[in-house]
């Protein structure tokens, strides 16, 4: 794979050489990544699933607390982080990708501007290994609503592929 091969055949190809799964929880991006994903051919073999939890129901129902959406809000690191987890733990895949943010054109704040999105990644390491983690980028991007939501869609991706690469060079024992 080259970096003209675009990132999500090299995710693809990562993610099957490791024979691992991957999952999304998109707000912002509506089911964009997963629409990513899946447009590389054999992404079944690693592509489980997309939740697309757009209300704060949506997000309770996939398992982010009451409290982190309280006390932070929708648009928020701990609520993208509980995001990333739920899904790669409700769908039992190794890899979780999670979006939240602001799109446009309106619903920016101060604190918040329009184009703000929280990208995280969490990753489920075998069992008794205490090796599962998650990261979470925070990111403004300008542009129009679908300029923003496809800008979100593949910086997603370079976040997933990063900590693919990263988690590969960690484990001795991935293929």
């Amino acid at each position: 794979m080259t970096e003209e091969t675009p990132v999500a055949e090299r995710i693809g190809e990562a993610l099957s050489a490791a024979g691992e799964t991957l999952s999304t929880a998109e707000s912002c991006t509506g089911g964009l990544i997963g629409s990513l994903v899946t447009d590389v051919p054999g992404s079944s073999d690693y592509f489980d699933r997309a939740y697309v939890t757009y209300s704060y129901d949506a997000k309770l129902e996939l398992g982010v607390g009451r409290e982190a959406l309280d006390e932070h809000g929708a648009v928020s690191k701990p609520v993208a982080i509980e995001m990333a987890r739920a899904s790669r733990d409700r769908a039992g895949t190794t890899w979780g990708v999670a979006t939240t943010g602001i799109a446009g054109p309106a619903g920016g704040t101060e604190e918040k501007p329009v184009g703000t999105v929280f990208i995280a990644i969490a990753f489920a390491a075998p069992w008794g290994t205490q090796d599962s983690y998650a990261t979470v980028e925070h990111e403004t991007f300008d542009g129009t609503r679908r300029e923003i939501k496809s800008a979100i869609a593949r910086r997603s991706l370079e976040l997933l592929e990063r900590e693919l690469e990263s988690s590969a060079n960690r484990s001795p024992d991935r293929q």
